[in-house]
């Protein structure tokens, strides 16, 4: 490629912010605001015939995403470099009732078998979410305000079906309303970034607003870190999970797990949770006989701990079993399904709280929103989802 910027560029990142900020009061360049999407964030380079896609960590995905590659030779000018999201829409389904994102889906796309890629890729297409312009033909333009970038994006007129410019505003309020509602959609925040700020690789530069939630969830397990020894073993993380009825032992769902604990925190857990371990296979723990990643996934539709997959492999995901006695509350921004989307953050323990009534109805539901509004014409959104 002969390109203004040459492969591989980081992507600009945001650092975390408890809200919306607002527009300043007086002069000033202010935010441009933007939904935070929740797919692969994509660096997209077009030279003539040729494209190549950057994951964030500048690894090539174009051979996991076929239809992605056609779209950008179909959308995206012939020498061009963009900033952007890779995202899979499905259409509302048992148990929504409006379009969404899935990055359940999206995620199975990386794999190592070309047939199986393609096949993905005919049945639920991805889709390109574009938000700055970096390279115009022979234009470097990374030290341009954003504005100045976004209205040469804009210029290149990217309404879908399936590569589209996002959304956006710099009326504070709407952007708000954006965080509250375009979260049924499966956005998972909002990004706020100076106006009249160049783009800046690898830096944090921007800023992002996610949700914020806590959750009472039940302690079942645990995973040492890879630091551990025979002498000083520490803990990894804690495997969490919820109950479907609040009765039943079986039902208790693997949710995630709770890590980034400081090293000496690790040791005091490791020293506080371990007369609480049971014999591996031992009947009465709901997970015990999910140590075999075949049989991990408990069947009809259950999740227990263990399973390996083509992100874990490799890894060993064997845990220690623990009495289901503790509950403790921790923080998660949204959830994927029936998991948390992300790591969950200890809070603390909650020892007012039996574990049986650690159900998923604590959890805050998002107001359905359609994302058909968002991304109109979006390949998946026209499929049946009878999952």
């Amino acid at each position: 490629m002969r390109l203004p910027i040459e492969p591989p560029v980081r992507p600009m990142l945001a650092r975390s912010v408890a809200q919306v900020p607002d527009q300043p009061d007086g002069p000033g360049a202010g935010w441009v605001y933007e939904p935070k999407w929740d797919g692969f964030r994509a660096v997209v380079y077009r030279d003539g015939d040729e494209v190549r896609i950057d994951s964030r960590s500048a690894r090539p995905m174009q051979r996991y995403f076929p239809e992605v590659v056609a779209a950008v030779l179909d959308a995206l000018p012939r020498r061009c470099v963009v900033d952007a999201e890779i995202v899979v829409a499905r259409p509302a389904g048992p148990g929504s009732t409006s379009a969404h994102l899935d990055f359940d889906t999206l995620s199975q796309r990386i794999h190592p078998a070309e047939s199986r890629v393609r096949l993905l890729a005919e049945q639920v297409p991805a889709s390109l979410v574009v938000f700055d312009l970096l390279a115009l033909d022979d234009e470097d333009l990374t030290a341009l305000p954003l504005t100045e970038r976004l209205a040469r994006l804009d210029a290149l007129g990217l309404d879908g079906p399936q590569v589209h410019r996002t959304p956006r505003t710099t009326d504070t309020d709407r952007a708000r309303q954006w965080f509250d509602t375009f979260e049924g959609a499966g956005l998972d925040g909002v990004v706020a970034k100076p106006a009249d700020g160049s783009y800046q690789p690898n830096k944090r530069g921007w800023s992002k607003i996610k949700h914020a939630r806590t959750a009472d969830v039940v302690l079942a397990g645990l995973r040492e870190h890879k630091t551990s020894t025979a002498q000083r073993p520490l803990v990894g993380s804690l495997l969490l999970g919820l109950y479907r009825d609040g009765t039943d032992g079986a039902s208790l769902q693997f949710v995630g797990v709770a890590a980034s604990f400081p090293a000496a925190r690790r040791a005091e857990l490791y020293d506080e949770l371990s007369p609480l371990a049971v014999p591996p296979g031992d009947a009465d723990h709901p997970w015990a006989d999910r140590q075999d990643p075949a049989t991990s996934d408990g069947g009809a539709g259950e999740r227990r701990p263990g399973a390996q997959s083509r992100w874990s492999a490799g890894k060993d995901l064997s845990f220690t079993p623990l009495r289901v006695e503790r509950v403790l509350e921790v923080g998660y921004d949204h959830m994927e399904g029936s998991r948390f989307r992300h790591t969950a953050q200890f809070k603390r323990w909650r020892p007012d709280r039996d574990p049986a009534s650690c159900t998923y109805d604590q959890l805050v539901e998002p107001v359905g929103y359609d994302l058909a509004e968002i991304l109109p014409g979006a390949p998946g959104l026209d499929l049946v989802d009878d999952r």
